[in-house]
């Protein structure tokens, strides 16, 4: 019997990288053209954190929380736990994000103290890279049917979230911080790690 420390990731990976991406294929073209307002959306959403006006936080953490329960139910519990049994798991995370967006949302007033130029320019990033995820697979070579879009599956979700958390200063404290920061930044990792294995 093999070692267990000679295992790799890819060793792992119950599913090809061909698998995954026929996976994704067949759920955009189901879900057509939702793609479209979801961008919008976030534009409008990365305007609205940037602006500071004074309930975006409320708007953006409900708006957020409701992208997160879509991303759980339709693309990981429907769709890549057939082909992923820990996905149901990664599923129950992301409502569990959902609802701590949406407690935060409703709990949470106007930041105390505004981000700092750093912050808001850090977050700034992380919020348009997640919205420009998709451009992500047409670099490596999937067709745009193929494209990771923010509000339909984990990553962009992810980085569009922490994103917008840090542009808009909330919540301002370190233990809200650590709750809403924790699952975004665990899914992101998760998604590099399998990432990885593709290329392994």
């Amino acid at each position: 019997m093999t070692e267990w420390w000679t295992y790799t990731l890819s060793d792992f990976l119950m599913f090809s990288p061909r698998t995954y991406w026929r996976l994704v294929e067949l759920y955009n073209r189901d879900f057509w053209p939702l793609q479209l307002p979801l961008l919008a959306a976030g534009l409008a959403a990365l305007w609205l954190a940037a602006v500071r006006r004074v309930q975006a936080f409320r708007w953006l953490a409900v708006a957020l929380s409701a992208a997160w329960l879509w991303v759980a139910w339709a693309f990981l519990w429907e769709r890549y736990a057939t082909i992923n049994w820990a996905a149901q798991y990664v599923a129950l995370a992301f409502a569990a994000q959902a609802a701590l967006l949406l407690a935060a949302g409703l709990v949470c007033g106007p930041a105390s103290r505004p981000p700092g130029t750093a912050m808001r320019g850090f977050g700034g990033l992380l919020a348009v890279a997640g919205l420009l995820y998709p451009l992500v697979g047409l670099a490596a070579g999937h067709p745009w049917v193929q494209a990771e879009v923010f509000g339909l599956v984990p990553e962009p979700t992810a980085l569009f979230t922490l994103g917008l958390l840090l542009l808009s200063g909330q919540p301002a404290s370190r233990a809200g911080r650590a709750l809403l920061f924790a699952i975004p930044l665990l899914c992101l990792l998760l998604g590099a790690a399998t990432a990885w294995t593709f290329l392994n």
